[in-house]
């Protein structure tokens, strides 16, 4: 009688299994949104073969700031004070440009306290995957309305919200954000093409990902309810995408398309389904979000997109090398040098 050798488990281009992008268990309600965010982070990062050693997580504050501790546990973390998850990133990126910047964060965390240093962030085009995960109510307190919870929708007790949303798409589009994209967290298909376009994209990658609170916020009135989102969804387009690495484009319907490569050659595809949109047309994209706010509809897909706007360190002209690598000698100025600016300042 022979024993079943078990098989080699699949691996990527690096000679990794997706075990090695997980982390550890999670903690929050079954049935999370979140949760299912995050099996999506685990495949992109995954499928697009980064070393889980140069990728570093941010958060702040919440239920979705919880979420890093359950993917790439290879890799850095810093779970930051409510709202300033965004100052983290910005300096950790700007000392080692290498790095993979990703931040998740909630509708609170962002639209609230953090709106401040979010809107920082997006203007200067740091380099950071900025995941929100929202669902319209703070979790961790008792299911309260959030910035973020639309004019009208009710709680579970029956309180109605009579306070506009704050549109975090439109915002960032405003403020010049090159990556700006709506999904749903029950669009995994969806979802899994916007993450690996956002890990090639060289600046701020802003995802604002409805994900229902099934505890707090799933219920009839709703507006961010699984319900709700899977019968309002409409997608601008149907999205596949090509990392440099590979040669062949995802499986798209013929019909009309648009494609915009990244610097790096990986390259996105969008195939229109029922409008004409161009994801590349920063004032169409701000009209059509205007439109779909009065309308009521819930826009999924990639909103704007800008691959070859400068990032901040290439505004700045910051090196490649990690600053922490740079000899003293090269970023200490010179006795010299710093007699000739008191002698300015006299």
């Amino acid at each position: 009688m022979s024993a079943t050798v078990p098989s080699a488990p699949k691996t990527n281009r690096l000679g990794l299994a997706k075990s090695d992008y997980e982390g550890a268990k999670s903690t929050l309600c079954l049935g999370c949104g979140h949760d299912v965010i995050t099996k999506q982070i685990v495949t992109a990062f995954y499928e697009m073969g980064v070393e889980p050693h140069r990728v570093a997580k941010f958060s702040g504050i919440g239920c979705s700031s919880k979420t890093p501790n359950y993917f790439l546990n290879r890799s850095w973390g810093f779970n930051g004070v409510h709202g300033r998850m965004p100052s983290l990133a910005t300096g950790a990126i700007l000392a080692n440009r290498s790095l993979v910047g990703i931040g998740v964060s909630g509708d609170g965390d962002t639209a609230s306290i953090g709106i401040g240093q979010f809107m920082h962030l997006l203007r200067r085009n740091v380099p950071l995957i900025y995941i929100v995960e929202n669902n319209g109510v703070y979790g961790l307190t008792k299911g309260q309305f959030s910035a973020t919870a639309d004019l009208g929708a009710t709680l579970k007790d029956g309180t109605v919200n009579d306070l506009p949303a704050v549109d975090l798409c439109s915002l960032a589009v405003e403020l010049g954000c090159a990556f700006v994209a709506r999904s749903f967290s029950g669009d995994m298909k969806q979802l899994q093409a916007i993450l690996q376009a956002a890990i090639a994209h060289k600046g701020t990658a802003l995802l604002d990902v409805i994900s229902p609170c099934v505890t707090f916020n799933d219920h009839e009135g709703s507006t961010k309810s699984y319900k709700y989102a899977k019968d309002h969804e409409e997608p601008l387009h149907e999205i596949g995408f090509v990392p440099f690495f590979e040669d062949t484009l995802a499986e798209i319907p013929p019909g009309e398309v648009k494609d915009v490569t990244f610097p790096d050659g990986s390259v996105v595809r969008f195939h229109s389904v029922g409008r004409d949109y161009d994801p590349t047309n920063r004032e169409q994209a701000l009209a059509v979000l205007h439109e779909s706010r009065q309308k009521k509809e819930f826009l999924t897909g990639i909103l704007y997109l800008a691959p070859e706007q400068p990032s901040l360190p290439d505004v700045l002209g910051m090196t490649d090398e990690p600053l922490h690598q740079i000899p003293l000698e090269k970023v200490r100025p010179p006795k010299a040098a710093l007699d000739a600016i008191m002698e300015s300042l006299r």
